[in-house]
């Protein structure tokens, strides 16, 4: 009967096989072909004017194995030999420098040029689509077609050919099952999976080496799409799997650490170490090879080979790469740059409207980058350029073209280590007269030559005589020359008189004089005429005076007449003057006499008298030359007072005027160390104290005056002293009382809102009796903190109580309390704040210290007592008491200190108590009595008594051990038990015993343990054993899915796979359907089943390809169904 039920099966299988061969036999119907969409297998018609004889077709592999691709090219009527070239994706070409591509060209006699390509050991990361291009010349011809690589089948086979029955020359039938070879061979299935799977996680070399140098994560896409890799998440899942070993170097010891870091100009060393002294080795920065130099100095040292980079700058930092042959090894040096600092700073500037500003500062490091601001904001480049910005190697400039008056401010320049602010100062332009015109007296006929000089040199400006504009001519002449203006008249007329004016454009400003036409009347003179001086002050002292400047040149012409021709003589006293050169010299004509001084000094003033004389009389007349100067310095400048920014300068007059009278004084002040001064005032200042500002606090200034008179500016006087802008604080705030007694007080406030550049050297105390204003000093010495006590205060008095800040600039405003204080002191009731810790049982070991801290409060100081139990405290107890707590000392506990301890505070008839309760314990003695009560099977009961001395602690538990008597080895059976008793177990038969108890409480156990005095022996009896009965279970179940479908949503032309998991027994039978139809036998989709685990994978879906998917389970227990939804986009 056995032999039909195996015979069944066997024609079935046979049957079905043979149905497979006939499948593959049979060519696919064409019907099925014309339903297909064109997306999913294009019909690949023969092109006519194409290259290619046949082209490359779909191919589908399982992994692992050899792959092989030709195209056939008609030759014959090609002008040249065609040429082939393979690509996998769009642009990754494929040759011979691939270990496991291969190329091969054959031509036969009718010149069909065939082309193949082989892939060996084809992996997952080969599928994808491919491309071949074939050129001739200018003909050129292409065409595409893909690799689908698919895991190995396993190859079941009949699983009852692994069975083996026992026994040789017997009967299949006969004798036992053997299921060894079942096992060996599911050994060698597992190792085979295994090894196909490492197979299908590894990528084509190429690709590997360019995903092992990926850095961005765009690269890993553009990978994909040039290979033509369609599953970009699995090639990323599958590169994480992957563990990369590192390869062993074979010319490198030891390679260059991964990063170096160096500051800025000093020297570092890049060493490594080869395995041969003899290996040629190059060093390289940044791609380029670098040679030996004074800055990369190269070394030999043994296998060591060290770079020494010299003085290292930010042309340094930069990738290094030292290679021995093929190896290499890479790092990067990082050059850390110092902090910049500014060494010399800003100075404050003043100008005036339309000026070229150059600010200048000096930094510690060439170029390095720097920040302006103005204000606090950031200054640019703007369109019109009015910023310019230079570097000049340490050196930093921020020009401004033309100064506005907007352009007044605070700049300041920033690094990454220090700064500097300066003041710019802008004015409004004011045009000063250099040289006045003078009035002039002229004769016809001769030349009048008005001149004036005026301070700006591009200041034009008209001519007006007696109110008329006055234009050239040819005898008028008007020439403008850098800061000169003349006005030249040839051939003087008596119509040429009158007043002449210049007037500058674009300033009220108006410089006048007057022409006077000097007529010669020609009158008979008889021969004999008396000597006479033409002058027509003559006799007036006030018009004989003569004003010069000092150091301008004088000259005195005095008109003469008589016949015969006068003798001149000038004289200053008794003095007479006969030179006729030198600095005071006399110049003499016929009609004229000239005493010339070219240099004018203060000696030089006085009266000087000329004397004319001839032979029919004598004339004289005296002038008074006044010499005038500029005034000497001002004296006695000092800064009297100085403010959060300003400051207010006083001086003294100076002791000589110049013979003017002063109009007014000129300031400049600078910072200290710096050489450029800056104006004050424009205008002259009447007074002798002024008031600088806008100056920058905790900066030291410098400051210095000009006096002015109607000739000009003094010398500058001596500089002040140094001094620093700085304003007392403001006041100090929440002044507060913080405690009171009869004699002293309390108070305690926060430090000023405003503090400054000088900071607070401390603080004043003062105070007064209500109603009065006498202020009393608390402190003489300053003090830093922000509270004092008070004392030797008058008691029971209301006082008030101010708080003053002192700097260096002076006292701050007082705060001052809002309401008296009565010195009186306040009564508290006495009170202990005990320690959460010491409200209970307070216990320490025989031996430790007892050190405790115990709080109290009360006012006045109360007086504490300590006691024990009503009594005296013992010797070996001290106490010491302050103001505010109490300490509680024992050096070396014992237990005889054990016991209660009272602390009492009193103050008057107040009282509080409180009470220490203090246990010293130590370890507990030895259980008493230890004995066994009874024994049965394996079991032992035993009992005992509390020690007598339980350590001054309470009894915690017991530890109980067991011997042998036979090796007398302990091991503990029980811990931490509270009963005094206790059965002990698991006791081996035909072993006697014997038992120790330890006694523990809070210090631990005791010294010595309690033996039991007698022993229990376990007698051995007979044992049997009862076997359990089997029941066997069913374990069969109705399929059940674990991991259900997931809805997809996947690009037209990417593979997608559906993943579920089912779990049931028997084994199901899983069925997969689309829209609710079963899938069939097409190749499109791939099922596979493995471990419970399913999947479908669908090859470069199109958008016919979306709907409903299912998956079906059935078994003899039922049946379960999972589905999901695939949607298929079709990129744009």
């Amino acid at each position: 009967m056995p032999e039909p039920s195996k015979a069944a099966p066997k024609k079935e299988a046979k049957k079905k096989e043979e149905k497979k061969e006939e499948k593959k036999e049979a060519p696919p119907p064409q019907e099925h072909k014309d339903e297909a969409p064109d997306d999913v297998h294009p019909p690949e018609t023969p092109d006519p004017e194409g290259l290619f004889l046949s082209k490359p077709q779909n191919v589908m592999v399982e992994s692992g194995r050899d792959v092989t691709v030709s195209a056939r090219v008609a030759g014959a009527a090609l002008p040249c030999a065609p040429a082939v070239k393979w690509f996998k994706g769009k642009w990754a070409e494929l040759g011979d420098k691939s270990a496991r591509c291969r190329l091969r060209h054959s031509v036969d006699d009718d010149k069909v040029h065939t082309f193949e390509l082989t892939i060996t050991k084809v992996a997952m990361g080969d599928r994808g689509d491919y491309r071949c291009e074939v050129t001739a010349k200018e003909q050129k011809d292409s065409c595409s077609f893909s690799i689908d690589v698919e895991a190995p089948r396993s190859s079941e086979g009949n699983v009852l050919q692994a069975f083996k029955r026992t026994g040789e020359g017997k009967d299949d039938t006969a004798g036992e099952l053997d299921f060894s070879g079942l096992l060996k061979k599911r050994e060698v299935q597992v190792e085979e999976k295994k090894k196909k799977k490492d197979e299908d996680d590894q990528f084509p070399p190429e690709i590997w080496e360019l995903l092992k140098g990926v850095t961005k994560k765009s690269e890993y896409e553009r990978i994909a799409f040039q290979y033509g890799i369609t599953d970009l998440r699995g090639m990323l899942k599958r590169l994480k799997k992957v563990h990369v070993e590192p390869k062993k170097s074979e010319a490198f010891i030891r390679k260059l650490d991964p990063a170096y870091q160096v500051d800025k100009g000093n020297k570092i060393k890049l060493v490594v170490e080869l395995s041969d002294p003899d290996l040629p080795l190059k060093w390289y920065k940044n791609g380029q090879l670098l040679k030996p130099s004074t800055k990369y100095v190269f070394e030999n040292v043994g296998l060591k080979r060290i770079l020494t980079i010299h003085k290292c700058s930010l042309a340094d930092d930069a990738a290094y790469e030292c290679r021995v042959n093929d190896e290499k090894c890479f790092t990067e040096v990082f050059v850390k740059e110092p902090p910049v600092t500014v060494v010399r700073g800003l100075e404050d500037q003043q100008v005036v409207v339309g000026d070229r500003v150059v600010l200048e500062a000096e930094v510690s490091e060439e170029g390095a980058q720097v920040m302006w601001l103005k204000d606090g904001v950031d200054v640019t480049r703007d369109d019109a350029f009015k910023y310019r910005f230079k570097k000049d190697g340490k050196k930093h400039f921020l020009i401004i073209n033309e100064a506005e008056l907007s352009d007044s401010a605070h700049y300041k320049i920033m690094t990454n280590g220090g700064e500097s602010e300066a003041e710019l100062s802008v004015e409004e332009k004011q045009l000063e007269v250099l040289q006045d015109m003078a009035d002039l007296t002229v004769k016809a006929s001769e030349q009048a030559v008005f001149k004036c000089e005026v301070s700006d040199e591009k200041v034009t400006g008209r001519w007006f005589r007696n109110g008329v504009e006055v234009k050239p001519s040819k005898r008028i002449h008007i020439s403008h020359n850098g800061r000169f203006h003349k006005l030249v008249i040839d051939d003087v007329r008596p119509e040429d008189e009158g007043d002449y004016t210049f007037i500058p454009d674009g300033y009220a400003l108006s410089l006048s004089a007057k022409l006077n036409f000097l007529e010669i009347k020609v009158e008979y003179v008889p021969k004999q005429e008396p000597p006479k001086i033409h002058l027509d002050c003559s006799g007036k002292a006030a018009e004989n005076t003569i004003v010069v400047v000092a150091g301008n040149k004088v000259r005195l012409d005095v008109p003469i007449s008589g016949e015969p021709a006068p003798t001149v003589t000038w004289k200053r006293g008794d003095q007479l003057f006969t030179a006729t050169e030198g600095r005071v010299h006399i110049d003499s004509q016929a009609d004229l006499s000239s005493f010339v001084i070219e240099s004018a000094e203060r000696s030089d003033e006085g009266r000087y008298c000329i004397t004319v004389t001839n032979p029919v009389g004598e004339d004289s007349a005296t002038l008074h030359v006044r010499v005038v100067d500029v005034p000497d310095p001002p004296q006695s400048v000092r800064v009297t007072s100085v403010g959060e920014d300003w400051a207010v300068l006083s001086w003294e007059a100076p002791p000589f005027d110049g013979g003017m009278p002063i109009t007014g004084y000129l300031m400049e002040r600078k910072k200290k160390g710096s050489m450029r001064w800056m104006k004050l005032n424009f205008e002259v200042f009447p007074d002798t104290t002024y008031e600088s500002t806008k100056m920058i606090e905790g900066v030291f200034y410098e400051m210095r005056v000009f006096a002015v008179n109607a000739i000009g500016v003094s010398q500058p006087s001596l500089n002040t002293q140094p001094f620093m802008p700085i304003a007392p604080t403001s006041e100090p705030t929440h002044v507060v009382l913080e405690d009171v007694t009869d004699t002293t007080a309390t108070i305690k406030w926060r430090p000023p809102e405003r503090i400054g550049a000088g900071g607070v050297d401390g603080y004043l105390v003062e105070w007064c009796r209500e109603g009065s204003n006498e202020w009393v000093a608390a402190n003489t010495e300053l003090v830093e903190r922000c509270g004092l006590t008070a004392r030797g205060l008058p008691t029971g008095e209301r006082l008030l109580f101010r708080v003053i800040s002192v700097n260096m600039a002076g006292k701050s405003p007082p705060a001052t309390m809002a309401q008296p204080v009565t010195i009186r002191e306040i009564v508290e009731r006495p009170k202990i704040r005990l320690p959460r810790h010491l409200r209970q049982t307070y216990i320490r070991r025989v031996g430790e210290q007892v050190n405790l801290v115990i709080p109290f409060q009360g006012k006045p100081r109360p007086q504490v007592t300590w006691s024990r139990e009503g009594g005296a405290l013992p010797a070996e107890v001290q106490t010491r008491t302050s103001d505010v707590d109490s300490v509680f000392f024992i050096r070396s506990a014992a237990r005889p200190l054990s016991g209660n301890y009272e602390m009492r505070v009193r103050i008057d008839n107040m009282e509080d108590c409180a009470t220490l309760r203090l246990r010293v314990v130590e370890r507990p003695g030895p259980p008493q009595a230890v004995r066994v009560m009874e024994v049965w099977g394996s079991n032992a009961l035993l009992q005992w008594e509390p020690p007598k001395d339980d350590g001054n602690a309470e009894i915690s538990g017991y530890t109980v051990q067991k011997a042998d008597t036979r090796t007398m080895e302990w091991f503990t059976v029980l811990e931490h038990s509270r009963p005094t008793r206790c059965t002990v177990s698991e006791l081996v038969m035909g072993n006697e015993y014997r038992f120790r108890v330890y006694s523990e409480n809070v210090c631990g156990t005791s010294q010595e343990p309690a033996t039991s005095h007698n022993t229990a022996r376990i007698a051995k009896e007979g044992l049997t054993l009862k076997m359990v009965p089997y029941k066997e279970r069913d374990l069969r179940a109705a399929p059940q899915f674990l991991t259900p479908l997931v809805d997809r949503s996947v690009v037209a032309g990417y593979t997608v796979t559906l993943n579920c998991a089912v779990r049931g027994h028997p084994k199901p039978k899983v069925t997969w359907l689309k829209n609710s139809v079963e899938i069939g036998a097409d190749p499109k989709f791939l099922s596979r089943h493995g471990l419970g685990v399913l999947s479908l994978l669908i090859r470069r879906p199109g958008p016919f390809d979306g709907g409903t998917y299912g998956c079906r389970a059935v078994n003899e227990m039922g049946e379960a169904t999972t589905e999901c939804r695939l949607d298929v986009r079709v990129p744009q």
